[in-house]
């Protein structure tokens, strides 16, 4: 029986979920090297769609999903399990007549976290951002994936001292390069143990179909958005190179307004400049922020005008 402390989740296709050339082929291999028993690992800058991806391909396994988001507190029992509390049992004994036994004790109540409860029961796992957490509470996994066994706790109770993992098990891993804040460097044995597929930026053709389908806005408004970010993008005068997320972040704040292009002006141009400088420079460094301003000023200008 699952705890009710796990949060399990019933995979299903998203409705707005794009599949261009590009992202069949990544599904395609994601798939393929699950098939074979491996677990897959999507490496990327942030905003590159690396949780839809893993998200969409658990879909295509159709069986449950247990999610873990990495957190530099973790420790090895956030995800195998722990004591919570304590269960109470009393027994009443009435076999001789006129006199009643009564028996009270009290142990501690071990629940499963996640990681367990999807290698008991063969779900899916979605290790998102996993290299956030220290290198020390992931070494659990080593086994897991490798062995297919996993190391149980002495204070969880049973004969056994590992679990056999089930064998519809998957893992499905993401993380950022190690040079983002935060994120620790992975142990060579875990990544020895996984297949690594980088996540670059998409290709014009899919982040054009992606803004229209998370925005709703025409071809001809959500293509002039999806070139202005590329051409910032290739300027190489950021400090973080503007994403997917940029295009949709812009394309749904014009769409709340319920406004195209043609009937923006200058309100357009200030959006731009405010999601892109915010998008692409660190936190407080306005002097560069200022720098990407009159950049993206300029580059919706020119393509602004050239839908004249």
């Amino acid at each position: 029986m699952i705890d009710e402390m796990t949060t399990v989740l019933e995979p299903s296709p998203m409705a707005d979920f794009v599949e261009t050339k590009l992202v069949k082929d990544i599904t395609r291999r994601a798939l393929s090297y699950i098939k074979a028993g491996f677990p897959v690992h999507f490496r990327g800058i942030s905003g590159s769609g690396k949780t839809t991806l893993a998200m969409h391909i658990a879909s295509k396994l159709k069986r449950p999903v247990v999610m873990i988001h990495g957190d530099e507190e973790f420790t090895t029992s956030d995800l195998v399990g722990g004591e919570h509390g304590y269960r109470f049992r009393k027994v009443v004994d009435r076999f001789v007549s006129r006199v009643m036994k009564m028996e009270e004790d009290m142990t501690k109540h071990w629940v499963d976290n996640r990681l367990t409860v999807a290698c008991k029961y063969g779900f899916t796992l979605i290790y998102d951002e996993f290299t956030r957490s220290r290198p020390e509470a992931n070494n659990i996994l080593l086994a897991i994936l490798q062995e297919k066994i996993m190391d149980l706790p002495v204070g969880r109770g049973g004969e056994q001292p590992y679990l056999k993992v089930h064998p519809d098990f998957t893992a499905i891993f993401t993380s950022n390069p190690e040079e983002y804040a935060g994120v620790h460097r992975s142990q060579d044995a875990l990544r020895d143990r996984m297949i690594t597929i980088d996540m670059d930026y998409f290709d014009h053709e899919t982040e054009l179909a992606i803004t229209r389908a998370k925005t709703k806005l025409s071809k001809r408004d959500s293509e002039t958005i999806v070139n202005i970010v590329r051409e910032l993008r290739e300027s190489g005068k950021c400090e973080f190179a503007p994403t997917i997320r940029a295009c949709i972040m812009i394309g749904k704040t014009l769409s709340a307004q319920q406004l195209t292009l043609a009937q923006t002006n200058g309100v357009f141009t200030q959006m731009c400049q405010d999601i892109l400088s915010s998008e692409t420079s660190r936190v407080g460094s306005k002097t560069n922020q200022n720098k990407i301003k009159v950049l993206v000023g300029d580059i919706v200008a020119k393509h602004y005008n050239s839908r004249s």
